[in-house]
């Protein structure tokens, strides 16, 4: 196999406008960026991925194709796993329409792959590394910061609808049919003119993320705003980061610290996520070995720039019998955009919701050539497709007997705060 060649060269914050204009003219890109964050088990390393060497994409077989590829190709792989690859792992299907349609899964060995430091880069590539810094070095241009020209976002539940399912679920529930669901709403537009580098950095301003990424598949963009880690593997340990609880923030610093202690201590947050601590260390069991799953921190706070979310990490010894597309599979969907019991609501969210979730509730992220992972789960986040012009995104929250239904209507549109901001701007 031929082997990528490795160097170092001297960066400046200054250059990333540069890094990201020359990027962002290939047909296949990403960005993991995480925005200087430190929580436990760090959060995305800050790493560019271009071009596509090699490419599957599967709506059918997905985690069978992908194991084989990493296998095959013993290299970096990058992408991402699209919510409907649910109706692969069990007997599920999807019927609602897809604004912005995707395939199951789709991965690709990059071309080059840059680790941004805060004064250097790392650049691997197959051809010479000099090459490719010579050509970001001299990119021209800058990212356009005009105002994105949009048709009127529409949303495709209206408050009633909301209200009324919410109540509709919490009868469920006291029926016995489950303990927690996590109910989406779409919005959608359509694009007059619309500059999707310029939004992403739009976006990473007004909301910087621990997982946050700017990804390209030919013709489809991901702009994505994450604060949750759907799964890592570093060395044989598996972790997941499930959050579930939120709260705005407060310009006064006595609100804010008075909402950050009553999300601390509110008992139907916690109820909430430890259902959902629950359903994952189940599903981190089924690759573990045995005896070694464990609650590393619950209900930790974490403080974001326009939200407090309260956030539990559980990890595994990995069991090495346990392929690693099958990790992946045996914890995806995610429980905190499902939740509980798992196949129960999936079926309900399907008839409840009226458009299919697609790349939202998904996961993005890189594997390793050592075997290591990271992967996001897909919230926050804005999809374009460039050719039909169309945008959409989708914001949730999980609803349990306790819910307030004009209550989890307005954490929607608080989670929905900052993807309006930037595309009304």
């Amino acid at each position: 196999m031929t082997q990528r060649k490795k160097k170092k060269f001297p960066f400046r914050k200054s250059q990333i406008q540069q890094l990201l204009l020359w990027a962002s003219e290939k047909s296949y890109f990403s960005l993991l960026n995480g925005n200087g964050h430190s929580t436990i088990y760090g959060a995305f390393r800050n790493t560019l991925f271009v071009g596509r060497r090699n490419y599957i994409e599967s709506n059918r077989d997905s985690f069978e194709k992908l194991e084989q590829m990493l296998r095959q190709k013993n290299d970096w792989l990058y992408g991402y796993f699209g919510y409907e690859l649910k109706n692969e792992i069990e007997a599920l299907e999807s019927d609602n329409p897809a604004t912005i349609p995707v395939q199951h899964l789709a991965f690709y060995v990059p071309e080059i792959i840059i680790e941004i430091e805060d004064d250097y880069i790392i650049i691997y590539s197959f051809e010479n590394p000099d090459t490719i810094y010579k050509e970001i070095s001299t990119s021209k241009g800058y990212i356009e910061q005009s105002v994105q020209r949009i048709e009127s976002i529409k949303c495709a539940t209206t408050r009633r609808q909301y209200i009324e399912n919410v109540n509709y679920i919490r009868e469920q529930i006291v029926e016995g049919e489950f303990y927690e669901l996590n109910y989406c709403i779409e919005f959608s537009t359509k694009a007059i003119s619309f500059n999707p580098l310029s939004c992403y950095t739009n976006l990473n301003k007004i909301s910087p993320m621990p997982f946050s990424s700017f990804m390209r598949v030919d013709d489809k963009y991901l702009i994505c705003a994450s604060p949750e880690r759907f799964l890592k593997k570093k060395g044989n340990r598996i972790v997941s980061q499930p959050i579930k609880g939120t709260i705005r923030r407060s310009f006064d610093k006595s609100e804010d610290q008075k909402l950050k202690e009553n999300l601390a201590n509110s008992e139907k947050e916690k109820a909430e996520n430890l259902m959902i601590v629950d359903l994952v260390r189940n599903d981190l069991a089924k690759s573990a070995k045995t005896g070694t799953v464990k609650v590393d921190e619950l209900f930790g706070i974490y403080t974001f720039k326009k939200v407090h979310q309260m956030i539990s990490t559980i990890s595994a010894v990995h069991d090495e019998k346990v392929a690693l597309a099958d990790v992946i599979k045996n914890a995806f969907p995610m429980g905190s955009m499902t939740g509980a019991p798992k196949i129960r609501v999936m079926e309900e969210i399907e008839k409840l919701e009226n458009s299919s979730r697609g790349l939202y509730s998904g996961a993005v992220g890189h594997f390793s050539p050592d075997g290591a992972f990271d992967f996001n789960v897909v919230i926050r986040s804005i999809i374009y497709d460039s050719k039909t012009k169309m945008i959409s995104f989708h914001v949730g929250s999980a609803i349990t007997f306790d819910s307030d239904p004009e209550y989890e209507y307005n954490e929607c549109l608080l989670k929905a705060d900052a993807l309006l901001e930037v595309l009304k701007g």
